[in-house]
């Protein structure tokens, strides 16, 4: 009678952990530059480029989860884990027992991305001419790529791009941006997380932050626009010794220095301000902390 006993008891066990641990492996035809949306609440999401005009997922699909396919035409495709509770108004929460899914996604060099996760790590790599749009919450995001726009949004999570991105779009709340070589546009936002920020020379750079401590290193493109606003974060910033700009920097109680034109500071009161001409003064820069320290240095 006991062994009557322990055999379902063996069986449900195992149908549990297959079921909790259920292999993917699916492919899809892809174009060239076909767009690839992928969406994961619960789980990390690598993504890596090849050759292949074809999209493949591989990975583990988690306890709950429902069946996950490849859905859309070769020019634009999803994929998207979603739990098996219920849909709808009343769906909140629905996700919660669901198990975390590993997504590995192989996608066409050329193709654009959507990934959006929640809580867990995700990395793409490879892409080399499609734009790359990624949303995450409190996972650490990395891309490795060419592209010619970049968009990224994280809570806690940090972001790191790494390559080189003609346009980019980076905003956190406390986590860090590390950039080392952004093209002609950038728009950096963060609350708390720190930046670190590499390339131009930018025809457009809007920055800001309230209390993250940023590090710029760049040049502005003729008639360029370069704007960096700060609460209480320090903020160091390195141009190029041929820089052609109209400086205008200032902060209410932080220290500034700058190596272009002389700082002045009133007679009474906190405050300092700087405004300087470098080169033809083509391009114009604007630079305002409260009680941050400001620095702005020439790179030798």
């Amino acid at each position: 009678m006991k062994t009557a006993r322990v055999i379902p008891l063996l069986l449900s066990l195992s149908i549990g952990q297959a079921l909790a641990d259920t292999p993917i492996n699916l492919s899809h035809d892809a174009l060239p530059n076909a767009h690839v949306s992928i969406s994961n609440v619960k789980g990390a999401v690598t993504v890596s480029a090849w050759d292949r005009n074809q999209v493949q997922v591989t990975g583990r699909l988690g306890d709950g989860a429902k069946p996950l396919a490849i859905e859309g035409s070769n020019s634009n495709l999803s994929i998207k884990v979603e739990s098996q509770g219920k849909s709808g108004l009343f769906s909140w929460g629905s996700d919660s027992s669901m198990g975390a899914t590993t997504l590995d996604v192989r996608v066409p060099k050329g193709a654009s991305l959507d990934v959006d996760v929640v809580s867990a790590p995700m990395n793409i790599d490879g892409i080399d001419g499609g734009s790359i749009k990624v949303n995450t919450v409190s996972g650490k995001a990395r891309i490795n790529a060419r592209s010619p726009s970049v968009e990224a949004d994280a809570v806690s999570g940090s972001l790191e791009l790494a390559g080189s991105a003609e346009k980019v779009a980076l905003q956190t709340v406390s986590g860090d941006i590390l950039a080392p070589n952004v093209g002609a546009e950038a728009n950096l936002q963060t609350v708390s997380g720190r930046i670190h920020v590499s390339g131009g020379p930018w025809r457009r750079l809007n920055l800001s932050t309230v209390s993250g401590d940023v590090q710029l290193a760049g040049g502005v493109a003729p008639n360029g626009s370069y704007d960096v606003d700060s609460m209480s974060g320090d903020v160091q910033i390195q141009v190029p010794s041929n820089l052609s700009a109209i400086i205008k920097a200032s902060t209410f109680s932080g220290d500034l220095r700058s190596d272009f034109g002389t700082v002045k500071k009133p007679e009474h009161g906190p405050g300092s301000e700087l405004e300087a001409t470098a080169g033809a003064g083509g391009a114009k820069m604007n630079v305002e902390t409260f009680s941050g320290d400001l620095r702005i240095r020439r790179q030798d």
